[in-house]
């Protein structure tokens, strides 16, 4: 079978031991020579995120496929193609049918699509893959909402009514927008609306910390972010 070979790296992971080009490159060669693919090709996207299916390299890599230029897809790993489950899912019915698609070959993973036991191989390899960056996602959110709690600093914008403290690290209260703040909370305890919070700040001279007039979006925005 005539086969395409596809290498990705990250910005990030360029000179990374084991994922950079050239080594993925040379595992791609070897897996061919070994189980008798025709290697035609092998097309690069270097420096490219797995977040998208848009790069210039796959693009043309696909295109193979579907001219019939090639009647497989190797990679050296799974994460080379795409991270998401979802490009994967779409991926697997564009290209790399049961029926009549191209092959889908992974060397690290020993996935070969042209089964059955390849593709439930496949599924299961990028379900897991798929908890695991969600589990992170949960621990990362939790590791950043305890430090909000402590008053640490988690990057961003500084919530109006705060300032960075000196160290770096910790938030405290900034006196000038604090009372502006407490004078909106009055205001709108009062029953005013927000436009009208908006035009009784105005109208004493108090400023928005970019130094622009208030208005009702700006005096939202404000009271949310301080809840």
């Amino acid at each position: 079978m005539r086969a395409v070979g596809y290498v990705r790296v990250s910005t990030t992971k360029q000179a990374d031991e084991g994922v950079s080009l050239a080594a993925q490159e040379a595992k791609v060669r070897a897996y061919c020579d070994l189980y008798g693919y025709e290697l035609v090709d092998v097309l690069v996207d270097a420096g490219a995120s797995a977040s998208t299916l848009d790069r210039p390299g796959l693009d043309a890599a696909l295109r193979m496929l579907d001219e019939g230029e090639a009647g497989a897809l190797v990679v050296m790993k799974l994460d080379r193609l795409t991270r998401s489950v979802r490009d994967l899912d779409a991926l697997l019915h564009r290209y790399f049918k049961t029926d009549d698609g191209a092959a889908l070959v992974s060397v690290s993973e020993q996935v070969d699509t042209t089964n059955a036991t390849g593709r439930m191989i496949l599924n299961v390899l990028m379900s897991v893959s798929q908890w695991e960056r969600e589990v992170i996602g949960e621990r990362t959110a939790a590791a950043m909402a305890e430090k909000t709690q402590r008053g640490e600093y988690t990057g961003g914008a500084v919530p109006f009514g705060l300032e960075l403290d000196p160290d770096g690290v910790h938030l405290r209260p900034c006196p000038a927008e604090q009372e502006i703040l407490a004078e909106i909370r009055a205001l709108r305890a009062d029953g005013l609306s927000l436009r009208a919070v908006a035009d009784a700040l105005n109208a004493r001279g108090a400023l928005r910390r970019d130094g622009q007039p208030w208005h009702k979006v700006a005096v939202h925005r404000v009271l949310k972010a301080a809840a």
